[in-house]
């Protein structure tokens, strides 16, 4: 009888884990921590490999900006070339940083390069805004 009761006592201990879910009893679970998410992709294309923002438009970076921590694009020169907008709480993944704007903006960098939009681009994969003799080139993943 003593060793029934042994027993029993030790399933009723063993399966208390699993009766909560296999927490340890009133422990919550640790919080789920949601992945970061990059904010462009890669196409391939006919040209080659590039970058893309989550909407499918061609990604851009100015050869002037060259140290990672700012941007050269500021003012006017943003309504020819729109800023890859971070939101306030967005965190680096991969290769893609963020940089805060001379107006306190702040917008994703690959590389440490700013990413920007061009708006002669009318439809996803559009590249209207490669303008090699003013220095902008579409951003590709080997850059």
């Amino acid at each position: 009888m003593f060793r029934f009761l042994v027993g029993a006592a030790a399933i009723a201990l063993s399966s208390g884990q699993v009766l909560a879910g296999g927490h340890g009893g009133g422990d919550p679970p640790p919080p789920k921590v949601e992945p970061a998410v990059a904010p462009a992709k890669v196409i391939l294309t006919k040209q080659g490999a590039k970058l893309v923002d989550l909407n499918g438009m061609t990604l851009y970076y100015y050869e002037r900006d060259t140290t990672g921590k700012s941007s050269n694009c500021n003012g006017k020169c943003t309504e020819s070339w729109v800023p890859l907008a971070a939101t306030a709480d967005a965190k680096a993944v991969g290769d893609f940083t963020v940089i805060r704007r001379d107006d306190g903006s702040r917008m994703w960098a690959y590389r440490y390069r700013p990413l920007y939009t061009s708006p002669a681009d009318k439809a996803p994969g559009d590249a209207n805004g490669n303008a090699t003799t003013l220095q902008w080139r579409i951003a590709r993943p080997e850059n």
